[in-house]
C-alpha cells in the first residue's frame, strides 16, 4: 500500500492476526472502504516488502522556528540531554521534540516524578519515528514499539519496518515488532498509547480495515500486560475522544490517576491533546 511518510527491530515477528468480519452495524460505504483497506493490508503484510534499513539525513539545525519554539526546544535539550536534529530530518526532529514536550508538560502538571527505567511498550507505533523521544523521557531498560501494519509501503518504496529499523538502529535495547497489540503477551512497567483508535472513523482515515477496530480487546490486553505497579499513559485528541477512551480503560479494569489537556504545544493542532495516566485496579 502506498502511504505518506509521516509519521527497531526484533527479528522474530508475530504471526499475522486473525481478523473477524466487520460489524453489521457499519454502513455499506464503511464496509466497502474497509474491504479495500483489508486487501492492501494483507498484500503488504503477506509480501513483507523491504528495501533495507532506511536512514534519514540529519537536518543538523532546525530553522524557521518561532521564538517560543526555540526557547522550549532549548529547554528540552538541556533537561533531557537530547539533540534529535543530529539523528533525524527536520520534520521528524520537530515532531520528536513535540512528543517529548507533551510528556514533560503532563508530568509537570501532575506534580509527579516521571516513571523511569523498566520495560516500556508503545502501542500502535507506526514506523516508530518518536522512539528517541520515548527513550529520552522514560530511560527504559527495554523499549518495544508494536505496530499491526508494520509492512505498509511508502511512496519511496521503503516500508514502515525499514523506517523503524533506521529510527532505532543506535538506541540500546530498543525493538520494533509487527503484531496486533491485542494479541501481544509481554509484561511491561510502562505502556504508552498515542491516539489509540476508540471510534471507527479514524481507523478508515488511516486506511486500516475495520476488523482492527477492537478497543475492548486492546485495552484488556494493556491491563493484562501492565505490571502491578506499572503505569499506562494515553494521549487522545480532545476531551470527547478522551472520555470515550477512558470508558474503555475502566471497563478493562484500569484505574484513573490523573489527566490534563494541553493547550500550548510545539506544533499547532486543531484539537488539543489530552494526556491521562492509569494504573491497574
Amino acid at each position: 500500500m502506498i502511504a505518506e511518510v509521516d509519521c527497531p527491530a526484533q527479528d522474530t515477528e508475530q504471526a499475522l492476526p486473525v481478523m473477524a468480519a466487520p460489524s453489521p452495524g457499519y454502513s455499506l460505504l464503511q464496509r466497502l472502504r474497509s474491504g479495500y483497506h483489508a486487501f492492501w493490508y494483507w498484500l503488504g503484510e503477506g509480501l513483507e516488502w523491504s528495501r533495507g534499513q532506511y536512514q534519514e539525513r540529519p537536518v543538523g539545525q532546525l530553522i524557521q522556528l518561532s521564538g517560543s519554539q526555540q526557547a522550549r526546544i532549548a529547554s528540552l535539550r538541556r533537561q533531557f540531554d537530547v539533540r534529535f536534529e543530529q539523528h533525524c530530518a527536520a520534520q521528524t526532529t520537530l515532531k520528536s521534540y513535540d512528543y517529548l514536550d507533551i510528556l514533560d508538560q503532563a508530568w509537570t502538571a501532575w506534580g509527579k516524578p516521571r516513571p523511569v527505567g523498566g520495560v516500556v511498550h508503545d502501542v500502535g507505533a507506526s514506523n516508530f519515528w518518536y522512539a528517541r523521544a520515548l527513550h529520552a523521557f522514560f530511560l527504559p531498560s527495554a523499549l518495544t514499539g508494536v505496530e499491526v501494519e508494520g509492512h505498509r509501503i511508502y511512496y519511496n518504496g521503503y516500508s514502515r519496518h525499514d523506517y523503524a529499523q533506521g529510527y532505532v538502529r543506535d538506541l540500546p535495547q530498543t525493538s520494533f515488532v509487527v503484531a496486533d497489540y491485542a494479541q501481544f503477551e509481554q509484561p511491561a512497567d510502562t505502556i504508552v498509547a498515542w491516539y489509540p483508535f476508540v471510534t471507527p472513523a479514524p481507523v478508515l482515515a488511516w486506511r486500516m480495515p475495520l476488523t482492527f477496530f477492537a478497543p475492548r480487546a486492546l485495552f484488556a490486553r494493556i491491563a493484562r500486560n501492565l505490571n502491578p505497579s506499572g503505569v499506562f499513559v494515553m494521549v487522545n485528541q480532545g476531551p470527547e475522544e478522551a472520555d470515550t477512551a477512558a470508558e474503555h480503560c475502566r471497563q478493562a479494569g484500569l484505574q484513573f490517576e490523573s489527566s490534563c489537556e494541553l493547550r500550548a504545544t510545539l506544533r499547532r493542532r486543531r484539537v488539543p491533546p489530552v494526556v491521562s495516566w492509569w494504573r491497574r485496579s
